[in-house]
């Protein structure tokens, strides 16, 4: 029952972020210029990388949340290593947990930790940015490879294969330009030739703001939703399993160094947890004793290597990316934890922690009532899934 509970617990946790994140990521589907992003984050590259991780860091998204906005700014054609800075910055810290990490961890902190957040979102996203293209070119090599070993035959077959002619193209163009100053029926010709370019979608302008709204919470519900829910459920199972299984004084009896930071990694990639609501725990690691560079990975490693991120890396950006994520992340949370310890020890900054770490994030109405709406979405989607199975298994059976 307490396993139960706690799920359930941590999935009204999640919901209204989640929602958020769904909502986000509908309305930069609709609304967000086909040519900006590929314009501003498409390519690979460090530049590309920095916007997309300043981009991420203010927007007061959680682990969850972030799955859907990253998986729309994905597919709307932005570049993996720009995905990627996006998916690390937003979890580890946004101007809500910054606030909060002011009032319970002091100002030392609440200045080191978005820093830290930024400096890991480009450390991943270039290593995942540098895999991709290590990649590409093996590739390349091998197709080069490929085309030398085919021959003279590669060329003879290559001068056979023709082009259709399509309206767009120059001849065709030729063919109904006319030299005369009258309207004439090539002219009208040259302008048929002219629309079938162009996209045979209806331009959004003249689409009622109501209708890209519906449009947007469609995309949410329907596409992205079923993209994410499964790993989704994996990563709060998970996290549930470690806060039933896993006593908080299992991390406080390691102390400070490098044991305590890789025990801190080890537990706190199957757990989800928000940059916001992981502030509370920080506070209450450190009154039992555990270094603030140990917390400072605990709050970076968190929000950012859960095993619902994971997955959804995997998926998205390929198995390879996800062993450059991880080093990126965990590197620069190891490398920033033993830079807060050295700065604490030498300089004397001040981690102090508030004595109540209680801490309410959103009002309970309102993470009861998306945890419902949440339920019912998903619950929904699967039973649509089920009935095309059902249906798909019937006709192949007929």
């Amino acid at each position: 029952m307490d396993l139960l509970n706690n799920f359930w617990q941590l999935f009204l946790l999640s919901a209204p972020w989640l929602m958020l994140g769904l909502l986000i990521a509908g309305l930069l589907n609709v609304y967000l210029p086909a040519n900006f992003l590929n314009r501003h984050l498409g390519k690979e590259g460090l530049w590309t990388t920095i916007k997309a991780a300043f981009i991420g860091a203010p927007m007061p998204l959680c682990s969850c949340g972030v799955i859907p906005a990253a998986i729309g700014l994905r597919r709307a054609g932005a570049s993996k290593s720009a995905t990627t800075a996006f998916l690390v910055s937003t979890p580890e810290t946004g101007v809500d947990s910054v606030s909060v990490s002011y009032v319970l961890l002091g100002p030392f902190m609440a200045i080191i930790r978005p820093i830290a957040a930024v400096c890991s979102a480009i450390a991943a996203g270039v290593l995942v940015g540098k895999d991709h293209e290590i990649h590409s070119q093996h590739k390349h090599q091998a197709a080069t490879a490929d085309d030398n070993s085919a021959g003279c035959c590669s060329s003879n077959t290559a001068a056979e294969v023709k082009k259709e002619p399509s309206c767009c193209s120059s001849n065709t163009s030729a063919e109904v330009k006319k030299e005369s100053s009258g309207f004439s029926t090539e002219d009208s010709a040259s302008i048929k030739a002219d629309r079938c370019c162009k996209s045979e979608k209806p331009s959004l302008s003249i689409e009622s703001r109501v209708a890209k709204f519906k449009r947007a919470i469609r995309f949410s519900c329907n596409k992205l939703l079923e993209d994410t829910m499964v790993w989704l459920v994996i990563g709060l199972f998970f996290a549930a399993l470690v806060q039933t299984y896993v006593p908080e004084s299992y991390l406080s009896q390691w102390g400070s160094g490098i044991f305590a930071m890789l025990v801190v990694i080890l537990i706190s990639i199957p757990m989800y947890i928000c940059a916001t609501a992981s502030t509370p725990i920080a506070a209450g690691l450190l009154l039992s004793g555990v270094s603030p560079g140990a917390v400072l990975v605990f709050m970076l490693a968190g929000p950012a290597t859960n095993i619902a991120t994971l997955g959804v890396v995997g998926k998205e950006l390929g198995k390879r990316a996800v062993f450059a994520y991880l080093t990126g992340v965990i590197g620069m949370a190891l490398l920033f934890g033993f830079l807060t310890d050295y700065l604490v020890d030498e300089f004397g900054f001040v981690v102090a922690p508030m004595m109540g770490t209680e801490h309410e994030v959103l009002p309970h109405w309102l993470s009861l009532a998306s945890g419902i709406i949440l339920a019912i979405l998903m619950l929904r989607l699967v039973f649509k899934m089920a009935l095309k199975k059902f249906v798909d298994t019937g006709r192949s059976i007929a």
